[in-house]
């Protein structure tokens, strides 16, 4: 009987989703790759079709997700991880990207993966046991101008994944917040989108959208190492809320985490000092 782990990954058709499915495969792991464009996924599954199933998965669409959770469990028994990795990036300031840009970003990178959670949580109660694993980004814990939008959705991935972990942890089910730096991935190729520019923006955005455009394949993060690194602390007793992967995800997010605590001290008096007087 086959008893190997069930990882179900969404955009598993490239960067990261594509190497979480192939580092799964060399593992020995059963595979539920989903994507937009199934067939984009069809040659790591020619493969090992006995190991990996792919299906047409757009977390937009309710019933594309309750279908797959359905054929995934009628394939495989079980899926044991969920990674929602679905997602893509806006560059913009907050005036240059339009409401629709933000509404359908936040429908992706949010509630798209909230939605496949929701999906496949009463398989995971009824098992007791299981992680549920969000790609989030170095991003997800501080932002810069620019990538506002980007970091909304984030920050609102982390929010609720940190509330989940406190619902689950007592029913057995794990969830790990993963925080990338700079992997090579598409992700500032064709899976970023830029906003019309506005001058006044120039000095402040500028910036932030030629680092986007320039970082394009010459990142120095492997995802094939980032798969392993997740394994790793997924099979950890005590796996950690949040996974930050690369030094410069590391070290930003330490600054970032100093930079707080030095306001958090220097304004500690005025801050507490907002009680009713009795």
């Amino acid at each position: 009987m086959e008893t190997s782990p069930v990882w179900f990954i969404t955009g598993a058709s490239s960067g990261f989703g594509r190497a979480f499915t192939e580092y799964a495969v060399e593992q020995g792991y059963r595979v539920v790759a989903t994507a937009r464009k199934r067939g984009a996924i069809e040659p790591p599954a020619a493969r090992h079709s006995g190991r990996v199933l792919t299906l047409p998965v757009d977390v937009n669409d309710r019933a594309q997700i309750e279908e797959a959770v359905r054929q995934a469990i009628e394939r495989f028994g079980a899926v044991d991880v969920l990674i929602n990795n679905a997602g893509y990036g806006i560059v913009g300031a907050v005036e240059e990207t339009p409401e629709e840009e933000l509404r359908a970003l936040m429908d992706t990178n949010f509630f798209g993966a909230v939605a496949v959670t929701r999906a496949l949580l009463p398989h995971f109660r009824r098992q007791r046991c299981g992680a549920i694993v969000n790609i989030s980004s170095l991003g997800g814990q501080l932002s810069m101008a620019g990538f506002g939008s980007y970091s909304a959705s984030k920050f609102a991935l982390e929010g609720i994944s940190e509330a989940l972990a406190q619902e689950l942890k007592p029913l057995g089910i794990k969830v790990l917040i993963v925080e990338p730096g700079q992997f090579r991935t598409n992700l500032a190729g064709a899976g970023m989108r830029y906003m019309p520019e506005i001058d006044a923006y120039a000095a402040s955005v500028g910036p932030t959208r030629e680092f986007a455009r320039s970082s394009d394949g010459t990142q120095f993060g492997d995802p094939h190492k980032a798969a392993r690194a997740i394994d790793i602390a997924l099979r950890d007793p005590n796996t950690p809320l949040r996974l930050q992967l690369g030094k410069d995800a590391v070290d930003m997010i330490r600054a970032h985490a100093e930079s707080m605590l030095t306001d958090l001290r220097q304004w500690e008096a005025l801050a507490v000092d907002t009680r009713i007087a009795e």
